[in-house]
């Protein structure tokens, strides 16, 4: 796959037109079509704002198939996990329900399926996802407190429900 035809595909795959990209990047929308065709590279500025832009790294956007080979790969690896996490999420619904109007030992299978969600939900996002949301410091940080926090709580909560 030529640059071009990168950009095109990752332009395309994210619902921006020409124009859109070419506002974004601070070009013409003549520049975003010769680079689209072949005829013309951006600067390496303009290439660090498309990486930025489209989540991908530099590497990603002007190297072979090979790493898009791998990124398939992961994100098959990922998917495993997305059935799991949904049946433990369905098992937590219905066991809160259970703990919250038949019966207070309920509670002990709820925290187990709810960590299973937890986990599964964690994984069955690919690594590549993980990374580019960790740039944002601040807001992984909060959404793993939170998470935590939240996880924690509720546990400590049906627990105290469980044996008082």
């Amino acid at each position: 796959m030529t640059f071009g035809e990168k950009i095109k595909s990752l332009r395309e795959q994210n619902g921006i037109t020409q124009d859109e990209l070419a506002e974004r990047l601070y070009v013409t929308r003549t520049a975003v079509s010769k680079w689209e065709n072949d005829k013309g590279l951006p600067s390496i500025d303009t290439l660090k704002r498309i990486a930025e832009l489209f989540g991908v790294t530099l590497d990603e956007l002007v190297s072979d198939d090979a790493v898009k080979n791998a990124r398939l790969a992961e994100d098959k690896e990922a998917r495993r996990f997305r059935v799991p996490a949904i049946c433990c999420l369905a098992a937590a619904f219905v066991l809160a329900f259970l703990t919250a109007y038949i019966s207070k030992w309920c509670a002990l299978p709820l925290i187990v399926s709810a960590g299973g969600f937890i986990c599964c939900a964690l994984l069955s996002k690919p690594a590549y996802k993980r990374r580019a949301s960790r740039e944002n410091t601040a807001a992984y940080i909060v959404s793993r407190v939170a998470i935590a926090a939240i996880f924690l709580l509720a546990t400590v909560t049906l627990l105290i429900k469980l044996f008082a």
